[in-house]
């Protein structure tokens, strides 16, 4: 169930969640996470300040994005404008960014189908959350290093994180904390409703690291050593 006293994510708490759907039948809890984050960001936001407010933004925007099954349950979001787009790719809607679900939205690809060691297309919302929370016990932490430009037009700089503390797509943890850095695009309107988002980040470095593990049926891992992407992220 969600704490009672969280932090970072106050659309998470309230009487407008009474009847929402979430997609793993309660709302998440993120006191593992949170944990994490606070003991490993390199830095505190005033409260009050453009940073923090940012922060608390894309936070709140995940969290519906991962979580909430119906888009009318969303409130960070201008339903009927909202768009989503990664890497100058073309943009989704909010039905097309939800039925993706979890961190496929954010992990896809146009490399050939035999380099898609993980391929959003195929993987689904639950399969996703599975393979990540497996993979980061501790939680996969999200800050916000810089903020360059305040509303209409948010652009800022973030850091996510974590601690390979078990395996991906069965490849065996190596216990290092990874991390990726990008920027991100939020166009918002006077209340700070999302209008649109871009991300620009590399997907392939994030997978890189994850796959750095040996297989554990022992065997090497045939898509990173031939993947001319992969192969320079280790």
């Amino acid at each position: 169930m969600a704490s009672g006293d969280e932090k970072y994510r106050s659309l998470l708490l309230g009487d407008e969640e009474k009847n929402t759907k979430w997609r793993f039948g309660v709302p998440p809890n993120y006191d593992v996470v949170n944990k994490l984050f606070e003991e490993e960001r390199t830095n505190v936001w005033p409260v009050g300040s453009l940073e923090e407010r940012v922060q608390s933004l894309v936070k709140n925007f995940e969290m519906e994005l991962f979580h909430k099954i119906s888009s009318t349950d969303f409130r960070t979001l201008d339903l009927n404008n909202f768009t989503f787009c990664l890497n100058g790719r073309k943009p989704l809607s909010i039905e097309e960014t939800s039925k993706l679900g979890g961190y496929n939205p954010f992990l896809q690809t146009s490399l050939p189908e035999e380099y898609r060691y993980y391929n959003a297309a195929k993987e689904t919302a639950a399969s996703s959350h599975q393979a990540f929370t497996a993979t980061f016990p501790r939680g996969f932490a999200l800050e916000i290093i810089q903020v360059y430009s305040g509303p209409p037009d948010i652009v800022f700089k973030f850091r996510h994180w974590g601690h390979m503390e078990g395996a991906f797509k069965s490849h065996a943890p190596t216990g290092e904390r990874i991390e990726f850095f990008g920027v991100a695009i939020f166009k918002v309107n006077e209340n700070d409703i999302i209008l649109g988002v871009e991300f620009f980040f590399d997907p392939g470095e994030l997978l890189g690291k994850l796959m750095k593990g040996p297989r554990l049926d022992g065997s090497v891992e045939k898509a990173v050593s031939s993947c001319p992407i992969l192969r320079n992220t280790g």
